[in-house]
């Protein structure tokens, strides 16, 4: 999981509602220096989606997220998803990476969270809701008692706090859901979508 982290500064967080929009969003993405790619099951068609980007963007890290249960996680692997993101961690969620050997980001929010990830293998994890759980200042708390942890926050995360959140040691990258605007993605705007994600790239490697 790490070597999937630190291909790409931030990893768009995707919602797809329409199938036939996966293939040219993820060329966009790819094309602003964006590789590493998170479509999550928040749709119906967040299967058919996936699968399009794995057959016509082979460029791109192709992952599944929102994961919440077992099956999700076999079904990306059987798809030949490259990795999975959960939201939280479950004992089952566990066992099914372990079987699977998808590589999972589970999501954590709080020191014991990230004891029972620790517990099971994990040692690269989502802070989720980032903002929420405190940002900035909870990942310079938790750095001192889990030095060997990376973090990938997402959930509150802007332009205008990304280069603060990938200043910090202990992440190694950054989960948004701004490069991807639902508008740009109705109009089929991909020179935007380009755009957002150029300027991801640039903010991370000022």
């Amino acid at each position: 999981m790490r070597e999937i982290l630190a291909a790409a500064p931030v990893i768009p967080v995707i919602r797809i509602d329409d199938p036939d929009s996966a293939v040219p969003l993820a060329r966009a993405l790819v094309a602003g220096g964006l590789h590493v790619l998170e479509i999550t099951l928040r749709t119906d068609q967040a299967w058919a989606a996936v699968e399009r980007i794995l057959a016509e963007v082979p460029e791109a890290i192709t992952g599944i997220g929102t994961v919440r249960r077992p099956d999700d996680l076999h079904r990306a692997r059987a798809l030949g998803a490259h990795f999975a993101v959960s939201p939280g961690l479950t004992p089952a969620l566990a066992e099914a990476a372990t079987t699977s050997g998808l590589p999972l980001l589970p999501g954590v929010m709080t020191p014991s969270d990230i004891l029972r990830a620790q517990e099971v293998g994990f040692d690269s994890l989502k802070l989720f809701p980032a903002e929420a759980a405190g940002g900035i200042a909870m990942l310079k708390a938790l750095a001192g008692p889990f030095p060997d942890i990376r973090f990938c926050p997402t959930g509150g995360i802007t332009p205008a706090n990304l280069p603060d959140y990938l200043a910090l040691p202990n992440v190694a990258c950054v989960g948004g859901s701004w490069l991807t605007p639902a508008e740009a993605v109705a109009r089929g705007d991909w020179p935007r979508i380009t755009q957002l994600a150029r300027e991801a790239v640039a903010a991370a490697n000022p």
